[in-house]
Formats: structure tokens, sequence, C-alpha cells
């Protein structure tokens, strides 16, 4: 492809980006709605479910038996446990965050990658990227406020969920080298499909009403949906152009927490919010300039 080309393909690419970030804010705005009336663990349940039938029913015909070809098997395996985890606790977590802040938590998962390959891959580590991640972990203090009142136990929560996507995301970035976008994809969803029904007779609950099924169909729709754009922005540009827009999830979250739950945050935890997005962003977008990785919007 030209680069005039890959030019003109770029705004379509953001354009999906933003779209798909717009899903994965409604996906946990629904989550913490509807948490507080199923288990969380149905609605992790849903979400692959929808998922795992979706791609193989829109990819298997096209693909063929080629969408199943991979040649890290256990690392597929690997890599669906490891999101389906990621899943798991980002669930139970924004049931006890505000949707925004817990968002803006989850971003900085790019500095915890950071963090992460200096001290287990002994990677060097450059004193810009350094400035990055304590920026980056200061914001997400004044975000939880550990001093506060409302801190507890729970809150550790996406910091568990953070380092976990850490991981997925190294994992993700090895996989990439040799391994279909969409073939990730289908096992990904296949894997936590399989572990959620496995677990799913112990919570499993009738639905309380008609509207909760919605929620719970809407969940998977929107990982679903959420997902698909997001491979199709990383067709059509470059990690290092998409990467600043990742962010623009923050906004959209922020939003559904202020119509759903009428919640809006306050100074500290806006200038926190700020702080992650500045080191976060930078932090991302020198990466990609760098390596090219395969970056994804934390997976709910």
């Amino acid at each position: 492809m030209t680069g005039h080309a890959a030019g003109a393909r770029a705004p379509l690419g953001i354009a999906f980006l933003v779209l798909a970030v717009a899903c994965f804010a409604v996906l946990d705005t629904a989550v913490k709605y509807v948490g507080a009336f199923v288990p969380v663990l149905v609605a992790v349940w849903f979400r692959y479910v929808f998922q795992a039938l979706a791609v193989t029913a829109f990819m298997l015909p096209v693909r063929g038996r080629s969408l199943l070809h991979t040649e890290h098997p256990r690392f597929q395996l690997l890599r669906g446990c490891l999101l389906l985890t990621v899943s798991a606790l980002s669930f139970v977590a924004v049931q006890y965050m505000p949707v925004g802040e817990f968002t803006a938590f989850v971003m900085t998962t790019p500095l915890v990658v950071t963090l992460l390959a200096a001290l287990f891959l002994k990677e060097r580590v450059s004193l810009l990227r350094w400035l990055l991640v304590s920026g980056g972990f200061l914001g997400a203090l004044l975000v939880v406020q550990p001093g506060g009142a409302s801190f507890g136990w729970a809150t550790l929560l996406p910091l568990a969920m953070v380092v976990t996507y850490a991981w997925f995301q190294i994992l993700t970035s090895r996989l990439a080298r040799t391994e279909d976008p969409m073939t990730m994809h289908f096992y990904t969803g296949w894997v936590g499909a399989l572990i959620a029904t496995a677990v799913l007779p112990l919570v499993w609950q009738a639905m309380p009403d008609a509207t909760s099924f919605a929620l719970l169909c809407l969940v998977g729709l929107m990982g679903t949906v959420g997902h698909f754009l997001l491979i199709l922005a990383f067709a059509r540009a470059p990690a290092s152009t998409l990467t600043p827009y990742l962010y623009t999830q923050i906004g959209f979250a922020m939003l559904c927490g202020w119509l759903v739950f009428d919640h809006i945050p306050g100074a500290l935890e806006l200038a926190g919010i700020a702080l992650i997005v500045v080191c976060g962003a930078t932090a991302s977008w020198l990466t990609a300039r760098e390596q090219q990785p395969l970056l994804q919007p934390p997976e709910p």
C-alpha cells in the first residue's frame, strides 16, 4: 500500500477506533448497572459466548479451516485465560468504582507494561519512560485516593486487573508477529466461553426481568462489535496514529457515568485522570513508534 493510500485510510481507522472504545464504555456501564441484579460471572459468560458464536458464525464461512490455524496453541490458551481473568476482575471492580475513574485507572496499562518489561524481561527503559510511569501512577493514586474513606480491598481489584492485562498485552504483542488477529480473536472468545460455561452452574440464577436479560445481551454485543471495530481500525491505520485516540474511552465512560448514574468526578479525580491520559498516551505513542505492536484498549 502506498503512503498516499495509507494516509487516506487513516481517518477511517480513527473513526473505527473511536466507535470501538465507545462500545467498551457502554459495555462497562451496562455491566455496572446489571451487576446489581445478576451475578457478575453471568455477565462474563454472556460476553464470551456472544463473541465466540458471533466470530464463528461470521468468520468461519469466510476463512474456513485457516481461521483455526495457529502455531502456538498453548499460548492461545494462555492468552484466553489471561483475558478471561481480566474480564472477571474488571466486571467486579467496576461495581465499586465510578465508570469514568475505573476506565482511567485501566488506562495505566501501557505504563505497567513498561514496568513489567523492565523488571522481568530486562528491557532497557529510558528516563523519560520512568518519568511517565511515575506520573501515571501518581494519577492513579489521585483517582483511587487511598487515604479516603471509600478506599478498601475492592479498590485493589483494578490494580490486579491492570497487571494481568499488561501480561496479556505483552503476550499479544509476541503472538501478533506470527498469528492472524482474527484467529486470536476466535480462540480468545472460545477459551473464555468454555471456561465460563464450566463455572456457570455454580452462579446461575433466573433472570430477574427482561431488562436484565437485554442488558446482558448488550454486554455481549458491545464486546463483540467493539473488538471487531478495533480489528478494522488497526487494519487501516498504524498503531502510532491510533494510540492517542484510545483515551477517548475515558470521555465516553465519564459521559455514560453521568447519564446513567449521575456521577461527576471531583477535582482530584479529574486531575488524576488528566495525568493518566498525558502519561499513558505518551508512553503508548512512544511504544507504537518504536515497535509497532498490536495495541488494544482494555478488553472487558
